[in-house]
């Protein structure tokens, strides 16, 4: 996906293990949410965010919408991390899945309500995810570890704060700590592995 030489997307702050880990470069797990690799990646990327971004504000309030994408930008980022500890990550994939993950934890929420419309947008849903897993699996600089973290971390937002607006201040609590969870176990695993 990367058209761009793969050391001048680290010197401008994408995602890669021994620097983000070892370094203590969190950061980049922020600045490589905004970087991609070409125009194809940076397109592909924006008319996800369109498609799918439009529906998610009619659901979720600015601040919940805001909280979605970051967290599963950052989680996903870590998924990533964990995942391929010498790849170098760009990209807003995470985040986009976050807000495809939440769509769906609205639907499943709300599914007694607007029943028929669930099992609609969920089959659709299934199959746009089993797609754009296919797609990951099939070319290698496809991060996919870092599309499912942050699809997780999305439903979770969108199933709870779908629910109930004021649990805003808990999901991002909770995923706060699972960040700083994983930020400390990371170099752990990191000086194990040789690079």
């Amino acid at each position: 996906m990367a058209d761009m030489d793969m050391q001048v997307l680290v010197d401008m702050g994408a995602l890669y293990g021994p620097l983000t880990v070892l370094k203590s470069e969190w950061w980049r797990l922020f600045t490589a949410m905004f970087l991609h690799g070409g125009m194809t990646h940076i397109l592909m990327n924006m008319v996800s965010l369109y498609l799918i971004g439009r529906g998610a504000e009619l659901y979720f309030s600015k601040m919940a919408y805001m909280s979605i994408y970051l967290f599963s930008g950052l989680l996903g980022g870590l998924a990533s991390l964990y995942m391929h500890p010498t790849s170098v990550g760009i990209g807003a994939s995470g985040a986009i899945f976050g807000l495809f993950g939440a769509l769906a934890g609205f639907f499943l929420a709300h599914r007694e309500k607007i029943g028929a419309h669930t099992k609609a947008f969920m089959k659709e849903f299934t199959i746009i995810i089993a797609i754009n897993i296919g797609i990951g699996l099939a070319i290698p600089s496809v991060d996919v570890s870092a599309h499912i973290g942050g699809l997780a971390v999305g439903f979770l937002g969108g199933f709870f704060l779908s629910k109930n607006p004021k649990f805003i201040v808990p999901y991002v609590a909770v995923m706060a700590v699972c960040m700083a969870g994983m930020m400390a176990y990371l170099p752990g695993l990191y000086v194990q592995i040789p690079f």
